[in-house]
């Protein structure tokens, strides 16, 4: 006989995401106080910096943000209401007939969990309630309440690490840093170092960039090792201005063998204008990945290598409306060979800096999973991470297979936790999303009676991995 039971659990309750009680505790006696360390993302240093005010918000939650773009692609709204030359009104009337069809998309509970915190909204929005959403928001965002400083302490955040091109004087950083001093305010933010202009030598702008790195270090850059000089001059400049951390978005990791005169051939035909081989701008990359990672390690920074994206796929639009608009996608490298060797010839000269390896493709999770346990060398607890599920796998599912993998292969315990990567203000409901996520992970398995019912050293653990473990790891 089929169950007449009719009970539905509210939507987006206290209990979203916990399926009993053991959860519930987790999250709620644990995990939810827990401040936050947002290691990675994209925000604008200078709108931190400033304690910018946004007028309404699309310029707050639309700009910027390529999840929303390619969901309303998807849906056919025309580019002028996306990228284009509509009003913020009109352009959020556009997000707002499209985001009721987000179901089972990340960003159906996102936009709902981001209005909820940041503004107290519980309408689901569509187009009926948007203007009345639209116009209550505007009228808090237009207050100092909610200055972008303001948005980042309402919802608990420590440390921001912002991500920085070499070439930046760090001006905002500095200035924001002295102002918290004054104030004797918690809030910090870093710099992460990430100089990939510097390493992809195929790419278009590779000479002129290389240039720009010149004149910031007043010197001309002749040669490869006038190159290294320089990237190691900014490495000097960011670890004085509080960075301790690197980051590098790339296809995949290169470790051929190179010798450097090898290398400063292929850097100089490059600069020249003269064409070069696909194996000559292997090595080049291969040299600067090893010679950067010794810079890293020698200052006792993280090192983070985001692995997979195939970027770029459209080139109309692209050549419209340039890269980061949303025209990625998951690509299918090889990864594990390069990857070994590029970490066993740094370990081997004891020159290994602290590692977060992401995937973009979930079919090498347990190819990471399993590769940071070759390294860990008990030197630092965790000191090889596999990174939070990121980009197109920061969903429940990808987060669930990162837990998992990560759990089969290594020490959940020792995990460093969730991050952003995001562009947005109004992002950081992703850190509660995430701890939720574990917190009902760890609670089924309690009553499956797969874990023992341990509240308090459960809920240390969860401590840990949703704060602890990010603040001493990363040591800022």
């Amino acid at each position: 006989m089929q169950s007449t039971s009719t009970y539905i659990k509210p939507f987006l309750d206290e209990n979203f995401l916990l399926e009993n009680r053991t959860a519930e505790i987790l999250y709620h006696d644990y995990a939810a106080k827990q401040p936050i360390i947002d290691y990675h993302n994209h925000l604008p240093p200078d709108e931190i910096a400033e304690d910018k005010i946004f007028d309404n918000l699309t310029a707050v939650w639309l700009k910027g943000d390529h999840y929303k773009w390619r969901a309303m692609r998807a849906f056919g709204i025309d580019e002028k209401f996306i990228t284009g030359s509509a009003s913020d009104a009109e352009k959020f009337q556009k997000w707002a007939e499209t985001a009721p069809f987000t179901l089972r998309n990340p960003l159906f509970h996102w936009t709902q969990l981001e209005l909820k915190r940041y503004f107290g909204i519980t309408d689901l929005l569509t187009p009926k309630s948007a203007t009345a959403i639209y116009e209550q928001s505007r009228e808090l965002l237009q207050s100092p309440e909610y200055s972008t400083q303001n948005l980042l302490r309402k919802i608990n955040v420590e440390i921001v690490c912002s991500t920085d091109d070499p070439t930046d004087d760090l001006r905002h950083h500095q200035a924001f840093a002295n102002e918290q001093i004054s104030k004797s305010a918690q809030l910090q933010m870093f710099p992460a170092f990430r100089p990939d202009k510097a390493i992809l030598i195929q790419n278009e702008g590779f000479a002129a960039y290389v240039r720009k790195l010149g004149a910031v270090e007043e010197n001309d850059i002749q040669s490869f090792d006038d190159l290294l000089q320089a990237l190691q001059n900014r490495v000097d400049y960011f670890h004085e201005n509080g960075c301790r951390i690197s980051d590098h978005g790339l296809e995949q990791l290169y470790a051929a063998d190179f010798t450097e005169k090898q290398v400063d051939v292929v850097f100089k035909k490059r600069m020249a204008a003269e064409s070069i081989s696909g194996e000559e701008a292997i090595a080049f990359m291969s040299a600067m990945l090893y010679h950067l990672g010794c810079m890293y390690a020698a200052k006792g920074w993280v090192q983070q290598y985001h692995l997979g994206a195939l970027r770029n796929n459209n080139t109309r639009l692209l050549s419209r409306l340039g890269p980061d608009t949303g025209f990625d996608s998951i690509g299918d490298y090889e990864q594990a060979t390069a990857l070994s060797r590029f970490l066993n010839r740094l370990d081997s000269e004891d020159k290994l800096a602290k590692t977060i390896l992401y995937n973009l493709n979930p079919r090498d999770n347990e190819v990471l999973a399993s590769m940071i346990g070759n390294f860990n060398d008990g030197s630092v607890r965790g000191k090889m991470q596999y990174g939070s599920a990121w980009w197109f796998l920061d969903q429940k599912d990808g987060m669930e297979k990162q837990l998992n993998a990560l759990s089969n292969m290594g020490l959940l315990s020792c995990f460093i936790g969730m991050l952003t990567d995001s562009r947005s203000f109004l992002s950081f409901p992703r850190h509660e999303y995430f701890r939720r996520i574990l917190c009902n992970m760890i609670g089924k398995d309690v009553h499956k009676g797969e874990l023992p019912n341990d509240i308090p050293f459960l809920g240390s653990i969860v401590e840990d991995i949703c704060f602890k473990n990010a603040k001493e790891y990363f040591e800022l």
